[in-house]
């Protein structure tokens, strides 16, 4: 699929032989969601607007120590700079609540108004109560119902993490996950199993579990006086196919904003095609109002990755548009060097590094395209589809490159700035054409 420039939107293509692949970064509007049987309830995080008709809002979280507040501002600002729209900290501490409100304070004075949610097992109800500041400063709760308490306590317990959420007017994730169910409802569903004269098998009653688990929590949440529009669920798995029956399952029961994400999805390659398999089938069928990509990181690797996930996975199901599309093939023998590879990637990375400062500036600059073409073969149709396209030489071809702006020849490159001169066309064509 390949957009001309009348479509009114921008693309960036990379070819060396074969015929383009589209990039993740491929235009689209927010318009194309797939409809879900009914829509979910509108929840907003500060100003930002969680399920219905709003788009699907990307979240991340940090993995530094929330009470290390230099370092918690710092990787909050990255996140928020690649694009995440809701950032999840870690409070589970004295500590780490009493730096909540300084954060936040240091966040503001860097004009960095995205959301913070505080993440709490165990000890929750305490922090919250005990740290007032704490409690006012996040824009969202997230409770883990198998880690609120046991017996009795667990009532209250929660009872007391919905009251502070009451009291100070903040939204709620009732999250569960995999691995910490509360064990008492999973003993109440195997005895009912067990009494069936036809009873299921055991993983059918475990995720069975995971989705009531979680609405009797929204709906023990109501009882004391939660409303309605203050609840996001979510039900973490980690294997692909229990998280998608999951969904399913409680898409189809409630009408709760639904978070996506698959946990504990793992490092590099495989966890980022296994989270890409989980929520694109869901995401397609139009489950999903919130979704964060729970990665590894690589050893000293960067952990805004997971925004470019989540992103990517957005742009390529032409669900939201964040960045001009670079889209590249994979070469071939007609490829004489590596040369186009490393533009391509040039181009990328610069194009993604402006996007903080364009998208102020430039409206509609996210749906751009640039082709990147690495020989005679493809290289010339398909710049001509593009906003800008610049056709490499291949082996044995005139070592010159033509550049094509919106289906036409401009100019012909040559000589050893090749590449500083398309990023030039680029940057111009930018400033020229969005406001």
């Amino acid at each position: 699929m390949i957009f001309s420039k009348n479509d009114n939107h921008a693309c960036v293509i990379i070819c060396a032989c074969f015929p383009a692949i589209l990039d993740p970064f491929s235009p689209m509007s927010s318009s194309t969601r797939p409809a879900m049987s009914g829509k979910t309830t509108t929840v907003f995080i500060d100003s930002i607007p969680v399920g219905g008709d709003a788009p699907v809002v990307v979240q991340s979280m940090t993995n530094t120590d929330t009470a290390d507040i230099e370092a918690t501002v710092q990787q909050v600002t990255e996140l928020a700079r690649a694009g995440s729209e809701l950032v999840r900290i870690t409070v589970n501490s004295a500590e780490a609540a009493t730096a909540v409100p300084r954060i936040r304070e240091k966040l503001d004075a860097q004009n960095c108004a995205t959301p913070l949610i505080g993440d709490f097992h165990f000890n929750g109800h305490k922090l919250l109560q005990d740290y007032p500041e704490c409690a006012q400063a996040l824009a969202k709760y997230r409770i883990n119902p198998g880690n609120v308490g046991k017996g009795k306590k667990r009532d209250e317990q929660f009872a007391s993490m919905i009251e502070r959420a009451c009291e100070y007017d903040k939204a709620v994730r009732i999250g569960v996950n995999w691995g910490s169910m509360d064990q008492q409802l999973v003993a109440r569903l195997m005895d009912e199993n067990g009494r069936r004269s036809n009873p299921k098998e055991p993983a059918e009653i475990m995720l069975e579990a995971m989705v009531t688990s979680a609405i009797e929590s929204a709906q023990q949440a109501e009882g004391f006086g939660l409303a309605h529009d203050k609840i996001i669920l979510s039900c973490k798995m980690s294997g692909v196919q229990d998280l998608i029956k999951v969904y399913q399952t409680l898409a189809n029961r409630c009408n709760y904003a639904l978070h996506l994400g698959l946990t504990e999805a793992g490092m590099g390659t495989k966890g980022i095609v296994a989270s890409t398999a989980a929520l694109s089938i869901l995401l397609q069928q139009g489950i999903g109002d919130t979704i964060r990509i729970s990665l590894t990181p690589e050893p000293g690797g960067d952990r805004t990755q997971e925004v470019v996930v989540a992103q990517e996975i957005l742009q390529s199901l032409e669900l939201r548009a964040f960045t001009p599309s670079v889209v590249s093939c994979p070469g071939c023998g007609r490829t004489s060097s590596t040369y186009f590879q490393q533009l391509a990637q040039d181009i990328q990375t610069y194009l993604r590094e402006q996007m903080p400062q364009w998208r102020t500036r430039y409206a509609g600059v996210e749906t751009m395209s640039v082709a990147v073409m690495g020989c005679v073969v493809n290289g010339p149709g398909e710049s001509k589809h593009a906003n800008i396209g610049i056709s490499l030489p291949g082996t044995g071809e005139k070592p010159v490159a033509p550049v094509y702006v919106d289906g036409i020849k401009t100019v012909t490159l040559k000589g050893d700035h090749i590449a500083e001169e398309f990023q030039a066309i680029v940057e111009n064509y930018v400033e020229e054409n969005y406001s």
